[in-house]
């Protein structure tokens, strides 16, 4: 099973909600770092790391004795990683996404490939949690690349839980694509419920169930709770605004070790998930 858990915004508590997920688990479990331009559930991990890889693509090497100098290589490029400048165009290595068209339509065959790297994957290892963390370079606008590297290396003889990037841009989507449901974090704010509109739409576009967490829930009205009445959404968990959670957070410890009577919510999540997967409508409260 994959789970993503996704937000349309940041700062919502998305990662505290995937890693304190992962911790309750009793069983082997992976835990994916999607939001590769910011990665931080490294931070939650006592574990060892035990692979670090370079992504690379390929990018355009053009030979200026053979280049004439005709730009269909620059027309073909939909990502601006090549300008026309005097003769031989130039290469934005940064803007390419490998693609390979523009030495596929060079009349002269004057553009070979080489490697240009835009990042890495870390694997981390603890008793019971597999870690893959993506993490892209500085400078570098490929994030749905390194995403797509992360979620390859996803054993599927194990529950993953995908910690996503916010908001509802191509990183986002594709972290969510596949996934077999998703977690949208929200808080009781104006701010909250707007961009959970957004991550919404991009479920319902995506095919993929769902269904809400609130957290700190306290600091707002019921506005949240109220949308997912009237739009059908399960509100799978609701956190209560508990100043020790910040105050844990902030210690980069886990909420469910720190605090460990928060541990029967995030088992109470998990269950709600499961139940809904498999076609239960009634969701679990915590009593």
């Amino acid at each position: 099973m994959i789970v993503a858990i996704a937000s349309g915004k940041g700062g919502t508590g998305k990662t505290s909600v995937a890693v304190n997920l992962a911790r309750v688990f009793d069983t082997p479990v992976q835990l994916l770092d999607c939001d590769v331009e910011e990665p931080n559930a490294h931070l939650f991990f006592s574990g060892t790391m035990i692979s670090e890889e370079e992504i690379a693509i390929s990018v355009p090497e053009i030979n200026a004795d053979a280049c004439n100098a005709c730009d269909e290589c620059v027309e073909f490029c939909q990502f601006n990683a090549l300008a026309s400048f005097c003769r031989t165009p130039l290469v934005f290595p940064e803007l390419c996404h490998g693609c390979g068209g523009c030495a596929q339509v060079c009349p002269r065959g004057a553009i070979c490939e080489k490697d240009f790297r835009v990042g890495e994957v870390r694997t981390f290892q603890d008793e019971r949690i597999t870690l893959i963390s993506g993490c892209l370079d500085v400078g570098v606008s490929l994030a749905s690349t390194i995403v797509h590297a992360v979620k390859n290396r996803l054993r599927n003889d194990l529950p993953a839980i995908l910690d996503a990037p916010p908001g509802t841009a191509c990183p986002a989507v594709a972290t969510l694509r596949g996934a077999d449901y998703a977690v949208l974090v929200t808080e009781p704010t104006p701010f909250g419920l707007h961009d959970l509109g957004l991550a919404v739409d991009t479920a319902r576009e995506l095919r993929v169930p769902f269904g809400v967490v609130i957290n700190r829930v306290g600091i707002g009205d019921d506005r949240v709770q109220d949308y997912c009445a009237r739009e059908g959404i399960p509100v799978l968990l609701e956190i209560p605004d508990d100043r020790r959670i910040a105050e844990a957070y902030s210690r980069g410890q886990i909420i469910v070790e720190a605090l460990p009577e928060y541990r029967a919510y995030f088992e109470l999540l998990w269950r709600n998930i499961t139940a809904h997967l498999g076609g239960n409508t009634a969701i679990e409260a915590m009593s």
